[in-house]
């Protein structure tokens, strides 16, 4: 009897999947999942107990000359409007995303891709920490007039601009969003997520008018935001 070659069979195999995953296949949630959620939860944290980034600020004040010129459009003072309506805006797109995601489902369904939402949120938060831990970068604060009692106040969040964790956590709700909606085929889900979308282009465009981001701070963690979430709600089975 003629037998396939094994690597035909995983071909079919896998097709078949991605064929599952195409027409809407469910994820399934188990009990690693709520491991992997309160592991991020915990890297999330981590670097406020240990105090990191460690030591003061490389410089106050800086010079905007050593920074690249599209950058140097966010040394002014902070502007605390835009700061907190960008934290607003953030708060509402989160919320969207997240009823977006269980909105209409089934009771079983909806706990299932609100877990890997969870997920994939969660640990795009855990990369933005250890990201601004490992880059150490100042704010753009650290480059003006206000460098000096900046600096003398030593305030570790002063050395964490990049990347934009607002920018980071907008564009991760809103891969979330649009990976679990289209799975399940969701109404309107192009719509929804091009709002989410725009929602967190405009809070990232928010943290840089408000001083407290460069715009490179912002773009790194709209990109950071949308790999890990993407990659996250990918490899869930």
């Amino acid at each position: 009897m003629f037998r396939p070659p094994a690597f035909l069979f995983a071909l079919a195999v896998s097709t078949s999947a991605g064929s599952l995953a195409a027409q809407g296949a469910p994820y399934r949630a188990a009990w690693p999942d709520a491991a992997a959620i309160a592991a991020g939860g915990v890297l999330a944290l981590l670097p406020i107990p240990l105090k990191l980034p460690a030591g003061s600020a490389p410089c106050a004040p800086c010079n905007p000359a050593s920074l690249w010129s599209v950058d140097r459009v966010a040394v002014h003072l902070p502007d605390a409007t835009a700061d907190r309506v960008s934290t607003l805006l953030l708060l509402g797109v989160g919320g969207a995303a997240a009823l977006g995601t269980i909105w209409g489902e089934p009771r079983a369904r909806a706990v299932t891709d609100a877990v890997v939402f969870t997920d994939a949120v969660t640990w795009a938060a855990a990369v933005d920490q250890w990201v601004k831990v490992a880059v150490h970068r100042s704010r753009p604060i650290l480059y003006t007039s206000e460098a000096a009692a900046a600096a003398a106040a030593n305030i570790r969040d002063d050395r964490e601009s990049f990347p934009s964790g607002h920018a980071e956590l907008a564009f991760a709700v809103a891969t979330a969003y649009t990976m679990v909606a289209r799975r399940r085929h969701a109404p309107h889900v192009t719509r929804n997520a091009f709002l989410l979308y725009a929602g967190a282009a405009v809070v990232s465009a928010l943290r840089v008018t408000a001083g407290r981001h460069f715009p490179t701070d912002a773009l790194g963690g709209a990109l950071l935001g949308t790999a890990v979430s993407w990659t996250v709600a990918t490899v869930h089975p």
